[in-house]
């Protein structure tokens, strides 16, 4: 690795850290609107959405809604059981399920 590597690397660090401690050491001095603080329960959902909806409707880099789309079905049937049992562990184990049996029987 040569030194502007390096060098580069360190920036990144110092720069990655700094942002993130920054925020951490006055986080209890902070106050927040109410509104502001309401609204960020909806950031796990959003992000969720935004990292599995490309991954399962966008298989192979095209769109892909038919269904022969194993990721589609499986997404489909683990929302399904996800709002039937309320339950994360049921939830993976029937998403997993549907999963490798489309991909086998289809």
């Amino acid at each position: 690795m040569s030194g502007d590597e390096l060098a580069m690397i360190a920036g990144m660090s110092a720069v990655t850290f700094g942002i993130r401690y920054l925020l951490f050491a006055v986080a209890d001095r902070l106050q927040l609107a109410p509104w502001l603080l309401g609204s960020l329960k909806f950031i796990p959902p959003a992000v969720l959405t935004a990292i599995t909806v490309p991954a399962v409707v966008l298989p192979n880099g095209e769109w892909d809604f038919s269904p022969a789309n194993p990721y589609l079905i499986a997404a489909l049937v683990s929302l399904a059981a996800g709002v039937a049992s309320r339950n994360l562990l049921v939830t993976i184990t029937v998403g997993l399920l549907a999963f490798f049996t489309h991909r086998l029987l289809w």
